[in-house]
């Protein structure tokens, strides 16, 4: 008698099943090559010019701070809202 096998089909991880999404669309390549066209620029631009450097940590400094605030007034307006909810 002939024993039929099943065939189990193992499930692929999150990420294969990304990395398969992306190779098969056209563009994709062209988002994963302009990042490292910039930084490579970027690069250039600051061994030429020191002094771009000074500013990007300044704009970041700036926007961590901002950004930090905005979190700031978030959990702030956050847990009056829970208090009002549990009294």
């Amino acid at each position: 008698m002939e024993r039929m096998e099943e065939k189990v089909s193992m499930p692929t991880c999150p990420m294969a099943a990304t990395c398969k999404v992306m190779m098969e669309k056209r563009h994709s390549s062209v988002w994963m090559i302009l990042p490292g066209l910039l930084f490579i620029g970027l690069g250039i631009a600051i061994i030429l010019y020191p002094k771009i450097l000074l500013w990007l940590v300044a704009i970041a400094l700036i926007a961590l701070g901002v950004g930090m605030l905005m979190m700031a007034n978030f959990m702030r307006g956050f847990g009056k809202h829970i208090e009002h909810r549990s009294v």
